[in-house]
C-alpha cells in the first residue's frame, strides 16, 4: 500500500463516527438546542452546524493542527483549550473525549509520545499529537476536528428529531464546502491559534449539564 493511500485511510478512519473514542455519547450542544426550541428541523440543524464549524470547530482545529506540527507545546496547547473555552461542562466533555481518542492512540501508535500530554487532556491536544505520531499534516488534521465538530452534531441531531438520514447527510454535504473554507484560513493562520467562542453554545453546555436525564453528556 503506498504512503499516499496509507494517509488518506487514516484520515477517513478518524473522522468515521465509529471510531470508539467516546465521541457518540456527546451531541455537542445540539441536545439541549432542541430542549430549547432552537433546533426543530433540517433548516434549523443546518443554521446549528454552520455556527460550530466556524466557531469550537475552528478553535480546535487550529490547536490541533498546532500541536501537531510542533507549533506550539501539548501543555500550552492544553492551557489555551482551556482559555478558549469558558463554559467549565464544555471543557469536561472535551477532556472526556480528549481521554477517550488517547486510549485508542496509545493502542494504535505505541510508543512514548502519549506521556507528553497531561492525565486528562483536550481532545485537540491529542488529536494534535495522534496527526503527528501517524504523519499527517496540521491541515489534515485540522480538516478532521472540523468535519467531525460538525458530523457528531448532525448525527445526534438526527436521533433526537427523526429526521431522515438522507436529508442530514445533504446538509452535511452542503456544507462540506464551508469546511474546507474554514479548515484553510485556520491553516493559513498558523502558527497564531483562532480564538473564536460563541456564547450561545457556552450557554447550552452549561444548561443540559444541569437537566434532568439527557440522552447525551453533552
Amino acid at each position: 500500500m503506498s504512503a499516499a493511500i496509507t494517509k488518506v485511510s487514516t484520515i477517513l478512519t478518524l473522522a468515521d463516527s465509529r471510531l470508539p473514542t467516546g465521541g457518540h455519547v456527546h451531541s455537542g450542544g445540539v441536545e439541549e438546542a432542541i430542549a430549547q426550541g432552537l433546533v426543530r428541523d433540517v433548516a434549523t440543524v443546518e443554521a446549528f452546524l454552520l455556527r460550530r464549524i466556524r466557531t469550537t470547530g475552528a478553535v480546535a482545529a487550529s490547536i490541533a493542527a498546532a500541536v501537531c506540527t510542533s507549533t506550539v507545546s501539548t501543555t500550552d496547547a492544553d492551557a489555551e483549550c482551556d482559555a478558549r473555552t469558558p463554559s467549565p461542562a464544555a471543557r469536561a466533555a472535551s477532556r472526556a473525549q480528549g481521554r477517550g481518542l488517547l486510549r485508542l492512540a496509545a493502542v494504535s501508535w505505541s510508543g512514548e509520545a502519549w506521556s507528553e500530554l497531561a492525565r486528562k487532556p483536550h481532545l485537540a491536544v491529542v488529536a494534535g499529537m495522534v496527526g503527528r505520531v501517524a504523519g499527517l499534516s496540521g491541515h489534515d488534521i485540522a480538516s478532521i476536528q472540523i468535519y467531525t465538530s460538525m458530523t457528531g452534531s448532525a448525527i445526534a441531531a438526527q436521533r433526537l428529531l427523526a429526521l431522515d438520514p438522507s436529508d442530514v447527510a445533504a446538509c452535511t454535504l452542503r456544507l462540506a464546502s464551508i469546511c474546507d473554507e474554514v479548515t484553510d484560513q485556520v491553516c493559513s493562520g498558523l502558527p497564531g491559534l483562532v480564538d473564536l467562542s460563541d456564547p450561545l453554545l457556552d450557554v447550552l453546555a452549561e444548561s443540559h449539564v444541569i437537566r434532568e436525564r439527557p440522552l447525551f453528556v453533552s
